[in-house]
């Protein structure tokens, strides 16, 4: 297995120097007269065909420094849609080596696409980087600003579902973020549009639940006005178990923790709390005891 990567990197850096005497050919004197754009056609395929070798011996650093020279070359040659796709290639084997340098390619590629006005592709490349963001560079803040020119992207090409998609992402971190007036507009516009939608309609109640807890943690008197208005504006919302639950949240009134704790475990038992509404509704315990302690 390792003598297989040697072969194929051996190969690899072999058409790399062959790319590189191929684009010094195109810039001389003589190469610029006697097909100079030939000449770096033929460097482009020679470092993508390198870049592939390096991606087998999962040398993913070169690999992606081999399909950015690519994509640096098809620039040149003003072939913006090759160009595009091998810098979203070099993203890709970044991702496994160096991921801002991933975000950088894919941040070039996004640039191609827009300005070709490819917006659902470019779209698609925003939340790739809002989830390096997420996962390796820690950085959640520029995570929720990709998902969120995702969303905007695909509004502006009536994806409206994967639009909220992006959104609901936004929403969850900024409540994460204490942000909680973000999350409560964000939660009631894309409740209000799966409410009148027939295949949608089930999950308005999550949305509406959601914007709730996040009304719980800034303010009692508005989550109960809120919960008002989200059984006025979706009647089926009165009758789910979600709704019941904020109702029996008015133990946070009487300062009553135990009824408080009694009333999430029976929730939990019948639907799974996931771990952002498990830590929303800490919260919101916490701020009935005054101190710290852990959902039982």
């Amino acid at each position: 297995m390792a003598a297989m990567a040697a072969e194929k990197e051996a190969e690899a850096q072999r058409l790399l120097s062959e790319a590189e005497r191929k684009v010094r050919g195109a810039q001389s004197f003589l190469g610029g007269l006697f097909g100079g754009s030939s000449r770096l056609e033929e460097a482009c395929e020679c470092y993508t065909r390198a870049a592939n070798l390096f991606k087998m011996a999962k040398n993913w650093s070169q690999a992606g420094a081999a399909f950015s020279r690519a994509a640096q070359l098809q620039l040149q040659l003003q072939s913006k849609h090759d160009a595009a796709t091998n810098f979203v290639d070099a993203g890709n084997a970044f991702k496994k080596a160096d991921p801002q340098e991933a975000v950088t390619c894919l941040l070039r590629a996004i640039e191609i696409y827009t300005d070709m006005g490819r917006f659902t592709i470019a779209a698609k490349h925003h939340i790739s980087i809002a989830e390096i963001y997420e996962s390796d560079l820690l950085d959640i803040e520029k995570a929720v600003a990709h998902y969120e020119q995702a969303a905007d992207y695909y509004r502006g090409e009536e994806s409206t579902s994967s639009a909220n998609k992006c959104l609901l992402k936004v929403a969850a971190y900024a409540a994460q973020l204490e942000q909680f007036p973000r999350a409560i507009d964000i939660y009631e516009q894309v409740g209000s549009v799966a409410m009148d939608s027939p295949l949608l309609k089930y999950s308005a109640k999550e949305h509406f639940f959601r914007a709730a807890l996040c009304h719980f943690c800034i303010d009692m008197l508005n989550a109960k006005l809120a919960v008002q208005r989200y059984e006025e504006m979706f009647p089926a919302f009165s009758d789910c178990r979600e709704c019941k639950l904020l109702k029996l949240l008015e133990a946070h009134e009487e300062q009553n923790v135990d009824a408080f704790t009694d009333a999430v475990k029976e929730f939990d038992s019948i639907s799974r709390l996931d771990q952002w509404l498990t830590s929303l509704l800490l919260r919101i315990k916490r701020s009935i005891q005054g101190e710290e302690q852990d959902l039982r």
